[in-house]
């Protein structure tokens, strides 16, 4: 159980890195969109709830099928960047392109110190986030499928690295800088393709191949959430399948979750950001240190160079973390830092409160229960055909059962009394009553008293006649006090509350 709270710590992280992997994937490709089309900035907000909505409709609908919705824009993306790169260098190379002229750095105002080299390092590395939707999500490939997924982590590293340097060649020699309200990339297009259809292309595959990132985490968290769920740190909903054959629970909070962010934070990528990184790389930290353990521990063969690998990926990891920690905390960085040691704790306790039940279930050690008595009580508020079908209902269970009614009004007291012996199926009918016109007290006192003259064993059972409108809506329109008996008499010891339904036909 040693490995179990750096488990709770790296899964802590994944979920609140997916949930801001889709408020920051989103809210990027709508800025995609808005680069292009600037009229719609001030309509960024609910661009970006839509895209989630559209997101989450196309995950409850299965994975295997959203995948396949995503699968296109994957390839268009690459070849578009890798197209606009290449054009870009050759251009830039050949003399075809003009240079956009940009003021060298003044020299003697900073120096490069360490702490700098690591600051920009670790804001580069940011770019990486992301790669971990492979290793997470390796049930999901076709078998073999830790050979697959190794297969599609390499060819994303090599992706992923070529169109990062080409983008940062582009920006530096473009003189290109982040702000305003347009993104780099529609920058670096707008140099090199002009307003054209290409330019619009680009951002158009920008938005896709965003919302297909944010879709990844639609895939990782609800699988994530299982996992904590089946070992019981998270509440078990989250292990329950829908009818698609999705964690549909996992699905709705994660999109519920994503939407206030985008909501809070205006969706604003820039203040996004310094929320989004501090997650993932403590994961992988922890998997690292993780996989430097096991390799001690079991010393397979290639254990030396392996053990190597996985402590420079620690340590490069580490390094990262803390100083993404230390340069973005008061940036935003403090919420996840504070937010994560929180969900730990939750797991903690959800983990307690289910071994806690499942002791006090546990057959083990049991000894052979006594005897039960019981008293039926039909709870009477007037007298109609639901009641009468609650009075034979009682009777089918028991023939001593009884029926109890609250006194508020002496008078429709004595209409009831009238027609009882005509319509009350032979059951005695209790009169309590209440001075404070109240329904709830008098009747607990009388199942505390019926108790408490009984014994602990006696079970009191409460049969609610209850008559069930044609229409949803005509619900609205009748008292429910029905559901407060119930919800009163739900955490009372040896109750039991049955609930008896008459059907009106319109």
């Amino acid at each position: 159980r040693s490995g179990v709270f750096p488990a709770l710590v790296a899964g802590a992280a994944l979920l609140i890195d997916y949930v801001l992997t889709v408020a920051v994937s989103v809210t990027a490709g709508i800025e995609a969109v808005t680069s292009a089309v600037p009229a719609l900035f001030p309509y960024r907000v609910w661009l970006c709830l839509g895209a989630v909505v559209i997101i989450t409709i196309a995950n409850l609908r299965g994975v295997r099928e959203s995948g396949n919705i995503f699968a296109a824009p994957t390839y268009l993306f690459v070849i578009s960047i890798l197209g606009m790169v290449a054009w870009g260098v050759i251009g830039t190379t050949l003399g075809r392109m003009e240079e956009a002229p940009y003021e060298p750095h003044p020299p003697g105002l900073e120096g490069i110190s360490l702490f700098l080299l690591l600051r920009a390092f670790s804001a580069g590395c940011t770019a990486l986030t992301g790669v971990e939707a492979v290793s997470d999500g390796v049930p999901a490939f076709k078998p073999p499928e830790a050979h697959n997924a190794r297969i599609v982590m390499a060819w994303l590293g090599v992706i992923t690295v070529a169109m990062f340097l080409g983008i940062t060649y582009l920006a530096y020699d473009f003189g290109i800088v982040p702000g305003g309200n347009e993104t780099v990339v529609s920058k670096i297009a707008r140099r090199v393709f002009g307003g054209g259809f290409l330019y619009y292309e680009i951002q158009a595959v920008t938005m896709l191949i965003l919302l297909l990132a944010a879709n990844t985490a639609f895939a990782d968290f609800p699988r994530l959430s299982f996992f904590l769920a089946r070992d019981r740190f998270i509440p078990r909903q989250f292990a329950t399948q829908g009818d698609r054959l999705v964690f549909s629970n996992g699905i709705a909070i994660l999109a519920g979750v994503a939407c206030l962010l985008v909501v809070v934070f205006q969706g604003d990528t820039q203040q996004l950001l310094p929320l989004y990184a501090i997650g993932v790389f403590i994961s992988f930290t922890v998997s690292q240190s993780g996989m430097v353990r096991r390799w001690l521990r079991l010393r397979e063969e290639g254990w030396v160079w392996r053990i190597w690998f996985s402590l420079v990926g620690a340590v490069v990891t580490g390094i990262v973390l803390v100083t993404l920690a230390f340069t973005k905390f008061t940036e935003g960085a403090w919420i996840v830092v504070l937010l994560i040691p929180s969900l730990v704790v939750v797991f903690l306790i959800v983990h307690r409160h289910y071994d806690t039940v499942a002791a006090q279930l546990s057959l083990e050690g049991m000894a052979p229960p006594p005897p039960l008595e019981g008293t039926i009580l039909v709870l009477v508020g007037d007298l109609h055909r639901g009641v009468v079908r609650a009075l034979q209902y009682a009777q089918s269970l028991s023939p001593n059962a009884k029926a109890v009614y609250v006194e508020t009004d002496p008078e429709r007291t004595r209409r009831l009394e009238e027609r009882w012996t005509k319509w009350g199926m032979g059951t005695p009918l209790i009169v309590l009553n209440s001075p404070y016109r109240s329904l709830l007290g008098p009747l607990m006192e009388y199942i505390d008293q019926l108790q408490r003259q009984r014994g602990q064993h006696h079970v009191v059972t409460i049969v609610l006649p209850e008559f069930i409108p044609a229409k949803w809506w005509q619900q609205l329109l009748h008292n429910q006090t029905a559901l407060l008996i119930k919800g009163q008499l739900l955490f009372h010891k040896n109750v039991v509350v049955t609930d008896v339904p008459y059907h009106l036909r319109h």
